[in-house]
């Protein structure tokens, strides 16, 4: 599908809307005309910029601080889930690593989801290694932010999301912060979660603040957060695993990994004017593991006769319950925020540093991502981000309007020496790179270019195209048009639509030809012998259409919305299938192995329908519910689902102001059943256990808090109170041929037991 196409078809679907807003208005006088007692609309003013309006879409929904008064228990991904169209999931649809889940939107997978602390980027996650299936051994980038420093979280899926260029093609979570008060104040609170069964882990951490003015134009904050989220115990998966044989008998794989947190943040704030704030941030963060025996391919432990654990590989034995990896996180940003008598502006500049470091792993067949040595290695990715816009009011004729231009520059570099140590000799020499010692610096640049309108077409309508151009320094470029519609039927009753053309930039990994994955066949695809994957220089960026319609309705007691949506995905980027070539030499039977790269997929496609029912029984008791139904996702090559997630997911809950200082709440989630892959990773049917669904599963959750005083307050609940437990099989896919390990189809995580939890607040 051309470029040209698209931006014609951008072009008539405003025309289109332009005339149906024109009609609807013409019909409304001529009606109201006729009959003075039809209800008058609610009358749309143009007084927000694009960004604004672009949140007001049908795929938007907001967390609210009253929300994060149930305190999570790990990190913000277990609030964010609770939201329409949000799913956590592993990285891959093997399944490997499968406890490692992150944020999905839409069934897009995690690499879609573009994560933004205050509007800006957060990158961490792309330091960690991307496998063979596209897994990373990585929590995400949900945790750098404590909940005690969150004033909201915004959740943008589909087009809306589309403004924010590289990486949001299925939504962003943008994580806002609190901000600088008018008075001095601070506070401190301390959370303890007690799990039933001894053999999950637990989760404490302590977090204190302190915020208010120095003058009256400078004003600071100062926010620190220590916390530790307990390890399962390493067995906590033994007698449910999927059947094994061989060697293998008796393994099975680990639960989840723990991990400990160290964060501090602090902004300067400096209001020269009552027109103007420029804030100066600065943050440091520190991820250490808590390791379980969790390796990629296989399980390397099991018992002897006497119940002690022994392992295929003494350095898995031996590093259970250490950290195999740590991750340092900073970032520091400059930002300005103007209103002027035409309109407002927004400029800043942020550097952000990660540091990976973790021990040495294997880069070959069953060995990936299984500890090669004892040594610990570092990678550095670092983002250099500046950004500005401004938006200005004006008219176009008789139509008042907001227009936003702005402007983006974007440089990554990288560097990971372990990820290209993987020696060109067994399979033979790869054309082109060195056997030995490959360079593992690779760096990219992004030059954006955008702009928005939010246009009053009718006292009911808003329209707002925009249109965002994109330069990668490797992938090329890439024009990503959008069309936004609000249109107000009644002041109950909304109408909301878009449609945007998203955009992903190949990762570093994919794009760096030192970049070197090697099987003895099992991994390769068509099964035809051993075979290298190899980065790929000339890969494009992946794309899609992204489409959805809503309608809400709210009065004084009810709020109800539904929307479906529809995403045509292109050239999506996975292993090749297309032998690129043969490398020479090499020893033994594996000499001159084919040679696969990374390439895009021509066609996927993901639809489904999000809806919410909120109803107020009383001004002390509320009832509110969203659920999410895939109605498809499917690779248009293989007939591969897209990601592992259920066909619908349900959240209720009820809320209930038993006392003027007590809330207390119930709420649950239904998970419909999730269906494992159809093929192997050598594109051959699965079977046996391999082809198990994950049956539909509910977890409900009680708790509360009281206020002693309007400053302290105790949070208390019981998170799975039935205790409903999913044991990890293992992974999806079954690793050998004849096969001596089962793949677990579907279930590839645990779900916790029953746990108990406390938390104490307190403002001052």
């Amino acid at each position: 599908m051309s470029k040209t196409w698209h931006l014609r078809a951008v072009a008539g679907a405003a025309a289109l809307l332009a005339a149906q807003g024109a009609l609807a208005q013409t019909g409304q006088t001529a009606q109201n005309a006729a009959d003075d007692k039809t209800p008058t609309l609610q009358e749309v003013k143009v007084v927000d910029t694009a960004e604004q309006a672009w949140k007001q879409a049908p795929g938007v929904s907001t967390i609210t601080r009253q929300d994060l008064q149930t305190p999570p228990a790990g990190d913000l991904a277990e609030v964010v889930r609770k939201q329409p169209g949000v799913n956590l999931t592993g990285n891959s649809t093997s399944g490997q690593r499968g406890n490692n889940r992150q944020i999905d939107l839409r069934g897009m997978g995690p690499e879609n989801t573009l994560i933004l602390i205050d509007g800006k980027p957060v990158h961490s996650r792309n330091s960690v290694r991307y496998g063979w299936r596209g897994e990373r051994d990585t929590r995400g980038d949900m945790n750098w932010v404590p909940a005690d420093a969150v004033e909201k979280i915004e959740v943008l899926r589909g087009p809306a999301a589309a403004r924010y260029g590289s990486g949001a093609a299925g939504g962003v979570v943008n994580i806002v912060t609190k901000a600088i008060p008018d008075k001095l104040g601070g506070s401190a609170s301390v959370y303890y979660q007690h799990p039933q069964d001894s053999r999950d882990g637990g989760s404490k951490r302590a977090s204190v603040s302190l915020a208010g003015p120095i003058s009256p134009m400078l004003g600071f904050r100062v926010n620190a957060n220590i916390a530790k989220t307990g390890a399962d115990a390493w067995d906590i998966n033994r007698g449910h695993a999927s059947t094994r044989t061989g060697i293998y008998r008796g393994t099975f794989p680990a639960g989840r990994e723990g991990v400990r947190n160290r964060d501090v943040a602090a902004r300067l704030s400096l209001k020269p004017s009552e027109r103007h704030t420029i804030d100066l941030d600065a943050s440091f963060s520190r991820q250490g593991n808590i390791y379980t025996g969790d390796t990629q391919n296989t399980n390397n432990f099991t018992t002897d006769a006497r119940g002690r654990l022994v392992a295929t590989s003494q350095r898995v034995l031996d590093a259970i319950g250490s950290e195999t990896n740590r991750m340092y996180r900073s970032a520091f940003a400059l930002t300005h925020k103007g209103r002027y008598d035409f309109g407002s502006s927004q400029a800043w500049l942020q550097y952000e540093s990660t540091r990976n470091t973790r021990m040495d792993e294997g880069l070959a067949g069953g060995t990936e991502g299984l500890f090669s040595s004892n040594h610990f290695s570092t990678a550095k990715l670092q983002a250099l981000t500046a950004h500005g816009e401004a938006s200005m009011r004006g008219r176009w004729g008789s139509l008042t309007h907001m227009m936003t231009v702005g402007a983006e520059w974007a440089h990554q570099k990288f560097s990971d020496p372990n990820s290209m140590s993987q020696a060109a000799t067994e399979g033979g020499r790869v054309p082109g790179i060195a056997v030995r010692e490959r360079s593992s610096e690779i760096s990219a640049r992004i030059a954006s270019v955008f702009v928005e309108d939010n246009i009053e077409l009718t006292r009911a309508t808003l329209i707002t195209p925009g249109l965002r151009l994109d330069h990668h320094s490797k992938a090329g470029g890439n024009v990503s048009p959008s069309l936004n519609l609000l249109h107000n039927f009644t002041d109950r009753l909304t109408l909301k639509a878009g449609v945007a053309r998203a955009y992903k930039a190949p990762n570093l990994y994919q794009l760096n030809p030192n970049y070197l994955l090697y099987s003895r066949g099992i991994g390769c695809w068509g099964g035809h012998g051993s075979c290298y994957l190899q980065g790929n220089p000339d890969l494009k960026a992946e794309t899609s259409i992204n489409k959805e319609l809503g309608i809400e309705y709210t009065d004084d007691t009810v709020q109800a919305g539904a929307t479906l949506f529809h995403n045509d995905y292109r050239n999506k980027i996975e292993a090749g299938h297309d032998i690129a070539g043969n490398a020479t030499g090499g020893t033994g039977p594996y000499a001159n192995s084919e040679i696969f790269r990374w390439s895009n997929t021509p066609k996927a496609v993901i639809s489904g329908l999000e809806g919410t029912f909120s109803y107020r029984f009383s001004p002390a008791l509320t009832w509110r519910n969203n659920f999410t139904w895939m109605l498809q996702s499917k690779n248009k090559l293989t007939g591969e689902q897209l990601s592992i997630i259920p066909k619908y997911t349900l959240n209720s809950r009820l809320d209930y102001k038993a006392l003027p200082a007590l809330d207390v709440f119930a709420a649950v989630t239904f998970y419909g059943r999730q269906k494992p892959n159809k093929y192997d990773y050598q594109g051959l049917p699965l079977t046996g256990e391999e082809t198990r669904s994950l049956k539909p599963y509910g977890l409900v959750n009680v708790g509360g808090q009281y206020a002693f005083t309007p400053g302290i307050a105790l949070s208390f609940g019981i998170n799975n109170l039935f205790d409903k437990r999913l044991y990890r099989m293992g992974n999806a896919i079954g690793v050998n041929r004849p096969r001596t390990i089962y793949g677990a189809g579907a279930a590839t995580y645990n779900e916790p037991g029953r746990a108990f939890y406390v938390g104490l607040s307190a403002r001052f």
